[in-house]
């Protein structure tokens, strides 16, 4: 086989890999409607934790005017819900998806908010540059994908989004410091995670696993804080 026609088929079978995450949201989505457990969160009180870990990456920017948030990979924009009914609604806030059933009912939902709908890795059209780039729940499941395919879907993602953040950016996975691994979620270890995102994304970091889930979050910031 030549290296293109090689390249070609490895390129089908990661998209494939990770649209079947895609689809499995979405599976979520139609069983049990716009809910925690429509996006496979399994309580609201968990939920609400990762949304106030997330914001958490702004620090005293989140009191500046005029700063932007994209909220990769929204769902049904849950995030912006819980950021008016907490009073930090003032943030410019973005939300982005690649599914078009969760950006659609988005939309329905949120009129005056301004939704993308886009696959980062399949579509060459650029993000919306901001100030801050939050993904929550994007990489903490890895379905039927190998912990490989899903390493690799993960470097290519970060890589794809962080160029568009302008401070920093966060997202969470499991964490490998758990009573018992579960198959289809994606326990990443703090020391492989740390050394690809000072080699091609920053050396400026942040793990929290003070929140009393089985994850983490990792801030990437581009300055120091």
């Amino acid at each position: 086989m030549s290296n293109a026609r090689h390249f070609a088929t490895t390129l089908r079978m990661e998209q494939v890999d990770y649209q079947s995450l895609i689809e499995h949201y979405e599976g979520c989505l139609e069983r049990h409607g716009d809910t925690h457990l429509g996006v496979d969160w399994p309580n609201p009180h968990d939920a609400a934790t990762r949304y106030r870990v997330m914001l958490e990456l702004l620090g005293a920017d989140a009191q500046q005017p005029g700063v932007s948030l994209l909220d990769f990979g929204c769902g049904t924009a849950h995030l912006w819900q819980y950021m008016q009914e907490q009073g930090s609604g003032d943030l410019r806030y973005i939300g982005l998806d690649a599914s078009p059933k969760f950006v659609e009912l988005s939309q329905q939902k949120f009129p005056g908010v301004e939704f993308h709908c886009l696959d980062a890795l399949a579509d060459a059209a650029p993000l919306p540059e901001v100030d801050y780039i939050v993904m929550n729940g994007v990489l903490t499941e890895k379905r039927g994908m190998t912990f490989d395919a899903m390493w690799d879907y993960t470097q290519r993602l970060l890589e794809r989004v962080f160029p568009a953040a302008r401070r920093g950016l966060a997202f969470n996975v499991m964490s490998k410091h758990v009573d018992w691994e579960r198959d289809d979620l994606f326990h990443l270890p703090f020391d492989q995670l740390a050394a690809f995102l000072r080699q091609r994304l920053s050396r400026h970091i942040r793990f929290r696993a003070d929140y009393g889930l089985y994850e983490y979050t990792t801030y990437v910031y581009r300055e120091p804080r």
